[in-house]
């Protein structure tokens, strides 16, 4: 733990603005913001700016969720004292870096991107990509950068862009002769992807499959009856498979006692155990950890000042920090400064 005199590291993490978060949410990066608040300088970004890149035909959406995602956040124990939430939007430097940063990468770097490669195929774009969309990569790294953040959260499928980020700043950093920005690291989850409840790739509002932060015990229920388990595994008494099957993968996130589930496993594995039983187990400990979120959710809700005013106080300190380090980019870089 760092001591009270050392700076802390600086984390920068965030959501896109398209939708409240869900279950992938929480066990992908919402539990660790939390749990890394206290030791570390963690700033969260409401992505507004990026959700347009695919949003941008209905921007009353994107407008709508920052709202339902700062709830989110502070459903979950996100604390505005330890953890310092921004809009976007509300920085004009971070576009104003990425307009700087576009200088000092290809298209042909950014369309070979995993990353993008694979969200543009998920999307059907074709080659009708909007350019902000294709471009994320470096506006990802404006703001990671315009933060001087040196620990990113991010699932494995999104480790691509921190490498491209720091592409950049070592490009920037020759270009300026001197360590003009720190490099960041991309902090993995053990659990990353959380699956969809019917089992087809990771949980998504868009795809229909998500279980949401203030779903009801009865929503939960439901959810977890759909889940995908073995379609061979016919009988109790036949022999299951482990691997593949949704039902232990949310108990491996959820579960906190590994003795009982590794137990569960092998009684599976050998037959004798029924899916009910799973089932019954997973939806309880589901709705024991979302009942406490959906409750406070509630509560703030019905205060929208009071959330809108940590919005305000966020972005504004924000602020600040993002346009010293762009003041310090263009001047490392030699531009014309005022």
């Amino acid at each position: 733990m760092p001591s009270d005199t050392a700076p802390r590291p600086v984390i920068l993490t965030g959501d896109r603005t398209t939708g409240p978060l869900h279950l992938g949410h929480y066990v992908g990066s919402l539990r660790n913001r939390v749990a890394l608040q206290a030791t570390h300088a963690q700033y969260l970004l409401l992505a507004d700016t990026q959700a347009m890149t695919d949003n941008a035909h209905d921007p009353e959406r994107v407008r709508r969720n920052v709202l339902e995602v700062a709830l989110d956040y502070l459903a979950v124990g996100i604390d505005p004292a330890l953890s310092t939430i921004c809009v976007q939007s509300a920085l004009p430097a971070l576009a104003e870096l990425t307009l700087l940063y576009l200088n000092f990468v290809t298209v042909a770097r950014l369309e070979r991107n995993p990353t993008i490669k694979e969200e543009i195929q998920a999307r059907g774009f074709g080659r009708d990509i909007p350019a902000g969309f294709l471009c994320y990569p470096v506006a990802q790294a404006a703001d990671i950068t315009a933060f001087k953040a040196t620990l990113v959260p991010v699932g494995e499928d999104q480790a691509p862009l921190i490498e491209q980020t720091n592409e950049l700043v070592r490009r920037l950093n020759r270009q300026a002769g001197r360590d003009l920005l720190p490099e960041a690291a991309a902090l993995i989850p053990a659990i990353g992807r959380l699956p969809g409840v019917d089992g087809r790739g990771k949980m998504s509002k868009s795809r229909g499959n998500a279980v949401p932060l203030s779903a009801s015990d009865a929503a939960i229920e439901a959810a977890v009856q759909r889940m995908y388990t073995d379609p061979d595994h016919l009988r109790a008494s036949d022999p299951g498979r482990v691997e593949g099957n949704v039902v232990f993968t949310y108990l491996d996130a959820f579960d906190p006692d590994l003795q009982a589930v590794a137990d569960l496993k092998a009684h599976y594995r050998r037959g004798g155990l029924g899916d009910m039983v799973l089932k019954r187990r997973l939806t309880g400990l589901l709705q024991a950890t979302v009942t406490p979120i959906r409750e406070r959710r509630a509560e703030l809700a019905r205060d929208p000042d009071l959330v809108m005013d940590i919005l305000r106080t966020g972005s504004a300190k924000g602020r600040t920090l993002t346009e010293q380090t762009k003041r310090e980019v263009t001047e490392g870089l030699g531009l014309f400064s005022l």
